[in-house]
């Protein structure tokens, strides 16, 4: 069995650095896919509120039979525009998603959104402080945060996150980002660690390097996010690609390699295909 490294966090807890995601994986279809990740090896996985499918997320974790202490598990507050981002309202979000996935904590907590229009940023991560002080939460982190994002927290608050967790690829390294985590000790997330689509997968660098070590693109791609540093967090519904997308321990890329994939989204070239941050706020 695959076992992925860790990444100590800032508080001290280990996350595993490879861990399986259920984005767009209909709640019906959750717990056999989470079942079939834990079974394949995957530890830490990965869901948020707003994926609706916390509930078929717990069922998989409590069917896998595997021990609580050997899991990770994440969820994140979707802070959306329709709420008053109170304490209450915090609270309650964070004890709906403990109900629906089963458990009595969360090893990882993030604010889904920086949402800088709406300004409640600030009073959210105070109650998030007090959700890790409780206990209940082992670590608290943020996702999608901006370098100004993370400055209005520090300057309000001595909890650094533990983890930002964004989007990056090899099309959008998220170079700066990354470094201002390294200075803060904050861990780096990849979230569409293999961007959308098959674009990224089939570009001639990616299906050359795969080539050259005898293994698929999605390999290729993981790996560069790992000898990077980066937590990645790949999602499958297909058993063969869930196995697939965690045997990434028996090969390395050489400097090579690496200069490679980072030439794909350097300067100019970087780009999005999530979401701005800055404006995103449906």
């Amino acid at each position: 069995m695959n076992q992925a490294p860790t990444v100590k966090l800032n508080n001290g807890s280990l996350m595993p650095q490879l861990g399986f995601g259920v984005w767009q994986v209909p709640d019906a279809e959750a717990e056999r896919a989470v079942a079939t990740a834990l079974e394949a090896g995957y530890r830490s996985i990965d869901t948020a509120a707003v994926y609706g499918n916390e509930a078929g997320t717990g069922r998989g974790l409590a069917a896998s039979g595997v021990a609580r202490e050997e899991l990770f598990v994440t969820t994140k507050l979707w802070n959306g525009p329709k709420q008053t981002w109170n304490r209450d309202a915090v609270l309650r979000a964070f004890d709906d998603s403990l109900r629906k996935l089963g458990l009595e904590h969360i090893d990882l907590y993030l604010i889904h959104w920086p949402r800088p229009m709406r300004d409640d940023v600030v009073a959210i991560w105070q109650t998030f402080e007090e959700i890790a002080a409780s206990g209940r939460a082992r670590a608290v982190g943020v996702s999608n945060f901006r370098p100004a994002d993370l400055d209005r927290l520090a300057g309000t608050s001595a909890l650094v996150p533990a983890v930002n967790q964004i989007e990056l690829h090899p099309l959008f390294p998220q170079d700066e980002l990354r470094a201002v985590h390294a200075e803060r000790g904050i861990a780096t997330e990849a979230w569409s660690p293999l961007g959308q689509g098959k674009e990224l997968l089939t570009l001639p660098e990616v299906a050359g390097i795969a080539a050259k070590h005898g293994r698929s693109a999605a390999q290729v791609v993981l790996r560069w996010h790992l000898q990077h540093g980066n937590i990645v967090i790949p999602k499958s519904v297909t058993p063969a690609r869930i196995r697939e997308n965690l045997d990434v321990f028996g090969f390395a890329l050489d400097a090579a390699d690496i200069a490679a994939l980072d030439a794909l989204g350097a300067g100019a070239a970087a780009r999005r295909i999530g979401p701005d941050p800055a404006v995103f706020d449906v």
